[in-house]
């Protein structure tokens, strides 16, 4: 599913983060040292290999909210912007650095001249975010921000089972 707002395409696929080939910049969720870890990030290091992690060690630790940039490796992506999302109860106030996620991640591609971000559901994994709320914050928060990129123009949600697709499908059409 697709819709545009202000000149900028937003979708919703149901997919694999690491194979995305047509978009410029692939977003991690990553862990506070930038390291190989289990889901989006264990999946976005193998296929990365070895390099990214070593440009990785410098940027690390990071803290919820924050994004750093790193080249994409040997991932078909040109770059990989890595998030710390918030752990759902533990983290406060986690819609606040959930948000700041999205937000930091959409303004470090814009400062790279970057057109193209696909984006996993942050938080939804191993930090136990509730999907429909993280998709409302998410969604809500990309739809705030898009009015500032100069750069930007396709934003992609690369969800990882039906529901996750159809859930921020959902959230997306009543935007």
């Amino acid at each position: 599913m697709k819709k545009e707002i202000s000149g900028v395409t937003i979708e919703c696929v149901k997919g694999d983060i690491v194979k995305q080939p047509d978009v410029t910049a692939i977003v991690n969720a990553a862990n506070a040292w930038l390291r190989m870890g289990g889901g989006v990030a264990g999946a976005i290091h193998r296929a990365a290999g070895p390099g990214l992690e070593e440009e990785c060690r410098p940027l690390a630790p990071i803290k919820p909210g924050q994004a750093v940039i790193t080249g994409g490796h040997n991932l078909p992506n040109k770059y990989v912007i890595h998030c710390l999302g918030p752990r759902y109860g533990i983290d406060k106030p986690e819609d606040k650095l959930l948000a700041d996620c999205y937000r930091n991640a959409l303004k470090l591609a814009d400062e790279h001249q970057i057109d193209s971000i696909a984006f996993p559901a942050i938080s939804t994994g191993i930090f136990g975010y509730p999907v429909e709320e993280a998709a409302e914050v998410a969604l809500k928060t990309v739809k705030e921000v898009i009015p500032t990129l100069k750069h930007v123009k396709h934003i992609r949600f690369v969800l990882h089972s039906d529901f996750d697709l159809k859930v921020h499908e959902k959230v997306l059409e009543s935007l």
